[in-house]
C-alpha cells in the first residue's frame, strides 16, 4: 500500500503523496516557488462524499421546497445566492492563495478540482438564502453569504497546528445580518411545508430527520454532538420548567419542527468547525444547548443562531488561549511556524 500524507484543507481532506511532500518541503528549504498545483481530492475521503451528499441533499431540497413545500421565496433567489457565493469564493481563494504565496486551491485538476472546492460554498449559499427571510430584496441574502464566506479567511485559530477558521459559516452568515438588519427574519416555520397535505405533513420531517441522521452518523461521525444538543435541550427545557415556571411542552415542541430538524442535521454539525472526538463533540452540542437555555430567559429571539455563534466563538477563543500559552513556556522557542489554510 503506498503511503500517502493527509493535508487538511478547508474544506475536505486531501491526499499528498511523499513525492510532493519532498518537492514542497525542499521548496521551502531553497526558498524556490512552491508546486503550482493544489493536492488532488481523493474521491475516497469521508469529508468529501459528505459534503457531496450534503450538498445533494440541499439541494434536492431546495427544489422540491419551490415546487411542492411552499417556499416562498422568488425560485431564481437560490441560483442567485449561488452565483454571489461562487463569485465570493474564488476571488477571495485567489487573493488567499498570492498572498500566502500558495497554490490555487481549485486549480490543477480541471472540472474535478472546481467542483470540489466549491462544495462547501455551495452548501452555505442555499442555507443562507432558504434560512433567511427578507420580503422581496435579495441583497441581504446576497451579503449573508458574502459574510459567510468571507468571514472563514478572516477568523481564524491555530487549532492543531494549523490556521483553521472556526465559525461555522452559514450561521454567522445569518447572525450577522440578523443583527445588522432588523428587519430582515428568519424564514417562517409554515415556510417548510405550507403547501404539504396534513395527511403527510408529518412526513416532511421524518424524512429529513432520517437522511440527516444516516449522514452524521455514517459520514461527517457527529453522533455524539447531536446526542449531546438533543440531550441537553430537554434538560435545559426542564430546568426552566422547574425553577422558572416555562411551559414545559411549549418548550419541547421546538423539536418537532422542520427547521429545528434542518439545525439539529444540517447546521450545528458543520464538519469544519465542530470537534472531532465523540466527548468534545458531546460537549459542544451540550454548550449549544445551555447557552440557547439562558439566551431563553432573556427573551433573546432567533435563539438556536445566537447559541452557535456564541458557541464557535468561544472555541475559537480557547484554540487562541492554547496556542499563546504554548508559546510562552520555556520550551515553546522551536515551536514551528503555523501552517496557513489553503
Amino acid at each position: 500500500m503506498t503511503h500517502v500524507e493527509q493535508v487538511a484543507t478547508p474544506s475536505i481532506t486531501v491526499r499528498r503523496t511523499p513525492g510532493q511532500q519532498t518537492r514542497t518541503d525542499a521548496a521551502s528549504a531553497t526558498g524556490t516557488a512552491p508546486a503550482t498545483k493544489a493536492a488532488r481530492v481523493d474521491n475516497a475521503d469521508p469529508r468529501y462524499k459528505a459534503l457531496r451528499n450534503f450538498a445533494i441533499s440541499m439541494s434536492v431540497f431546495n427544489i422540491l421546497g419551490y415546487t411542492v413545500l411552499g417556499f416562498e421565496q422568488p425560485w431564481t433567489w437560490p441560483l442567485f445566492a449561488l452565483a454571489v457565493g461562487y463569485t465570493t469564493e474564488i476571488v477571495i481563494e485567489l487573493v488567499a492563495a498570492w498572498a500566502q504565496r500558495r497554490p490555487v486551491g481549485f486549480r490543477g485538476h480541471g472540472a474535478w478540482g472546481v467542483y470540489t472546492f466549491l462544495l462547501p460554498t455551495h452548501i452555505t449559499a442555499l442555507a443562507a438564502n432558504m434560512l433567511l427571510y427578507a420580503n422581496d430584496l435579495f441583497w441581504p441574502i446576497a451579503f449573508a453569504v458574502v459574510v459567510a464566506i468571507g468571514q472563514k479567511a478572516v477568523l481564524q485559530a491555530p487549532i492543531k497546528g494549523r490556521m483553521r477558521h472556526f465559525m461555522n459559516p452559514s450561521n454567522f452568515g445569518i447572525t450577522i445580518t440578523l443583527l445588522a438588519f432588523s428587519w430582515v427574519n428568519v424564514a417562517p416555520p409554515y415556510h417548510f411545508t405550507e403547501n404539504v397535505p396534513d395527511m403527510i405533513r408529518i412526513a416532511v420531517p421524518l424524512i429529513i430527520l432520517t437522511a440527516g441522521t444516516v449522514l452524521n452518523a455514517v459520514l461527517t461521525k457527529k453522533v455524539g454532538l447531536i446526542v449531546g444538543w438533543l440531550g441537553a435541550f430537554v434538560i435545559q427545557a426542564l430546568i426552566r420548567h422547574w425553577i422558572w415556571d416555562v411551559a414545559l411542552w411549549a418548550s419541547l415542541a421546538v423539536m418537532t419542527g422542520v427547521a429545528f430538524v434542518l439545525f439539529t442535521n444540517y447546521m450545528i454539525t458543520d464538519p469544519g468547525t465542530t470537534p472531532t472526538p465523540f466527548k468534545w463533540q458531546f460537549m459542544f452540542g451540550s454548550s449549544v444547548a445551555i447557552v440557547y437555555g439562558v439566551l431563553m430567559q432573556f427573551n433573546i429571539v432567533y435563539t438556536l443562531f445566537f447559541a452557535v455563534t456564541i458557541v464557535c466563538l468561544a472555541r475559537g477563543m480557547f484554540w487562541w488561549g492554547k496556542y499563546l500559552l504554548e508559546r510562552r513556556k520555556p520550551g515553546a522557542a522551536g515551536t514551528p511556524r503555523l501552517a496557513a489554510t489553503g
